[in-house]
């Protein structure tokens, strides 16, 4: 053999080995995934170097051991790697060496540190240590060279290479992870800000994402069946000076890429139908390396509850100064003259300044009392301690301090027999009826009487205070329970608080209030509700067994589901079910609404009014599980309007934020109560006395299968609502085989037969074409 043909043979070993290490170092920089890069280079050196095995360790930033990779083990011999006595001691060892090592036989080594070799890894061996940048990551290993040969010096070479590139490997995954650890954290701190984030792609305008609060702000002025995304096109925007530019026009659109600048703007973004935002804007351009502007981040304050706040502000400071100044007035007038002219004023007339000092002293007090319970509802933190009471022990003494402070108005009570006792704070329920009676003595002549009249209305009971004063018009009625400085028509309590903190208690106790009039001169009428503590002619054994919630038929609490996007208010009335002795369920996705109702089965849902991309009141009518069980809604939005849109939709109470703990339990306990035991339902000479399971027309018994009167339960419990075909089907024959609308329509034909209805002219079961049935709700039920 000639010494060319050895060169060529070297040479051409040489070119091979360099094509396979080049191939090697493609496959494993082809993959981001670590453990597939760690396995790739492990298995690619033993193949370049002929190694029986291989090991890749790694370590964390704490120098604690993270993970391992082997690769050339059989099952076996892997158990037996993992059980060894003596491995950790061992790596360690090999784990701290300054550099790459190579062993003839590495039993030598094993015994030097004084443990004992095993039949794998203990023979040829080496190693060299992952680092990247300085920085230790781990330890590359390679043992047992085919043919019991030693590793060469060329096969060192390979291994360091690869532990080069193995240690990229984990710095690249450490560096990605940690990325997008901090993405992660800054989505999530952007998602949940309470100002609106909106950012804009510079060179087009384009909306490339928004937040949570930006949506809001954008659902406060879309219209429905619009994307908040569309409204771009219809925003225009109104500046502090007063011009009003389109949308497109302000720096935060098609003019990105000028890179201007705005900061703490104030900017009222409207709409052409007149509804508004007033917001506090800054727009901030973001720089790609090159310098130019790529993008914008636009942040967007809601003024709305800063003006609020302002506003109520102003009106508190109004209200103090005003109802303050009449009480000081005549403290002082009154001192003055004691001062000034005591001497010349004979002993009555002294003792009646005095009177007059001390008696509007304990007026301010009672104002200031009034003041701050005025805070305390507006805030949300006024709480009450319901307890079983009879309602005249709580009459009784708003009468007597009404006529024993001077009142010369006759109280007529009139509290029917068999009233059942009510759950009530008896100072603050006391309190209620003192304003009450004050109030209506206030705007009635002396020489007529004030009538306190009471009765039973479902799981409540209403009392009312009515006089045959001046009345109220039906305009004001709306406005009687908000907090106003004095004067006027009918002044709240006579100092523009007195009925505003009636409401506020009486909610506080999950009941409601309201006021009647026929109109000016024609008298008024306020009546209020709270819970009952039992069923008539019974007894409360106490607060304890009254208040514990139980659900139907089970030892478990009640469940209830509370859907609002708004984190704190999801935390806190958690809480506050949960300190009641509820099992909530929360979510912030009104997506899963029906799925969470189907699997979780609650008794009763908390629903917020405004929602991602959703109307509460839009979903009563969506979402059928909804029709299964009693929904509250909270919201911020207290409007009258409002408040019936959520009721004629079905809704069992609507609670307007901020609220109390103890308000949010009584209106749950209550309308639980109200679906539990529902009173009979009478509609014309239609009654059905759901606890006994009969029906009557004209006092005269109808005898129904148990289909039909669960068909007619059903229509009658949703009274005023239309009840689809789904929604029948799946209450009812949910277990049938094959249900169809047909199946109702027959179910309904024979109800309608046996209750003298007739299908042309229904008086009680009506017919809405294509979508299901309903039964006259309570403002229609004139009955055939």
């Amino acid at each position: 053999m000639t010494n060319s043909d050895e060169a060529r043979r070297e040479n051409a070993a040489l070119r091979e080995r360099s094509s396979t290490l080049n191939a090697a170092i493609l496959r494993i920089n082809a993959s981001l995934d670590l453990d597939t890069v760690l396995g790739e280079a492990v298995a690619s050196a033993r193949r370049l170097t002929g190694a029986r095995y291989g090991i890749i360790t790694t370590i964390d930033e704490t120098g604690a051991h993270s993970g391992s990779v082997y690769s050339g083990f059989t099952a076996e011999e892997h158990r037996e790697m993992l059980a060894l006595p003596d491995k950790a001691r061992l790596f360690e060892h090999l784990r701290d060496l300054p550099g790459p090592m190579r062993l003839a036989d590495l039993s030598g080594l094993i015994r030097s540190l004084g443990l004992e070799p095993t039949p794998i890894f203990s023979r040829a061996f080496q190693g060299a240590p992952l680092r990247h940048r300085g920085v230790h990551l781990g330890h590359f290993f390679l043992a047992e060279k085919a043919g019991g040969e030693a590793f060469s010096a060329e096969d060192e070479e390979v291994l360091v290479l690869f532990a080069s590139q193995a240690a990229a490997a984990v710095a690249n995954a450490r560096a990605h992870r940690s990325e997008r650890q901090a993405r992660t954290r800054l989505e999530a701190l952007v998602e949940t800000a309470p100002v609106g984030v909106v950012v804009f792609e510079a060179n087009s305008g384009r909306l490339v994402t928004f937040n949570r609060t930006a949506r809001r702000i954008a659902e406060s002025l879309h219209r429905p069946g619009c994307a908040p995304e569309n409204l771009l096109e219809v925003i225009s925007c109104r500046r502090a000076d007063g011009r009003e530019i389109p949308l497109g026009e302000f720096p935060t659109a098609h003019r990105l890429d000028s890179g201007e600048t705005v900061r703490a703007e104030e900017i009222e973004l409207a709409v052409p139908d007149g509804r508004s935002v007033r917001t506090l804007v800054n727009a901030t351009p973001i720089q790609a390396p090159g310098g130019a502007v790529e993008s914008v981040v636009v942040t967007l304050q809601d003024l709305g509850p800063l003006d609020e706040i302002e506003r109520m502000r102003a009106e508190f400071l109004s209200l103090v100064s005003h109802e303050l100044r009449g009480p000081l007035t005549a403290i002082k007038g009154s001192a003055m003259t004691l001062l000034e002219e005591g001497e010349a004023l004979d002993p009555a007339e002294r003792h009646e300044f005095s009177r007059i000092i001390v008696e509007q002293a304990n007026h301010m007090r009672g104002l200031i009392g009034d003041l701050l319970d005025a805070g305390r509802i507006g805030a949300g933190t006024l709480t009450v301690a319901p307890k079983p009471a009879e309602l005249a022990e709580l009459v009784e003494p708003a009468r007597s301090a009404f006529l024993s402070g001077g009142g010369r108005h006759a109280i007529l009570v009139d509290l029917p027999a068999g009233l059942p006792r009510v759950m009530a704070d008896r100072r603050r329920i006391v309190q209620v009826l003192g304003n009450l009676i004050s109030n209506a003595a206030r705007h009635a002549p002396e020489s007529s009487p004030i009538r306190v009249a009471a009765a039973c209305e479902q799981a409540h009971v209403a009392v009312s205070v009515s006089d045959q004063g001046r009345g109220v018009a039906p305009e004001q009625l709306p406005h009687l329970f908000r907090k106003r400085v004095g004067g006027g028509e009918r002044a709240a309590g006579g100092h523009g608080l007195g009925l505003a903190i009636c409401k506020g208690l009486v909610e506080a106790h999950g009941g409601r209030i309201r006021a009647d009039s026929d109109g000016p001169g024609r008298g008024t009428t306020v009546t209020f509700t709270i819970p009952a503590a039992g069923k008539p002619g019974g007894t409360a054994t106490g607060q304890a067994e009254d208040s514990r919630p139980e659900a139907a038929g089970s030892d478990e609490p009640p469940r209830i589901l509370v859907v609002d996007d708004d984190p704190q208010m999801l935390r806190f009335v958690r809480d506050a079910l949960s300190r009641a002795g509820y099992a909530p369920l929360v979510t912030g996705a009104p997506e899963e609404l029906a799925h969470l109702i189907r699997s979780e089965r609650p008794q009763l849902v908390l629903l917020d009014l405004l929602l991602p991309g959703s109307d509460g009141i839009e979903l009563m009518g969506q979402v059928p599980e909804l029709a299964d069980q009693p929904v509250i809604f909270i919201s911020a939005y207290g409007r009258d309007e409002t408040v019936a849109r959520a009721l004629e939709a079905g809704a069992a109470d609507y609670i307007v934020k901020p609220f109390s703990p103890t308000e949010l339990v009584a209106r749950i306990r209550a309308a639980l109560r109200r679906h539990a035991e529902p009173q009979p339902f009478v509609v014309g000479e239609l009654a059905i006395d759901y606890e006994r399971r009969r029906v009557t027309v004209g006092g005269e018994p109808v005898d129904l299968t148990a289909t039909e009167f669960e068909l007619l339960r059903l229509l009658s419990l949703h009274a005023g609502r239309v009840v689809t075909y789904e929604t029948l089907l799946r209450r009812i024959w949910s277990k049938h085989d094959d249900p169809s609308a047909n199946r109702v329509r027959t179910f309904v034909r024979s109800l309608r037969r046996k209750l003298g209805d007739d299908a042309a002219a229904p008086a009680y079961i009506r017919n809405k074409h294509g979508v299901g049935y309903s039964m006259p709700g309570p403002g229609d039920r004139s009955g055939p």
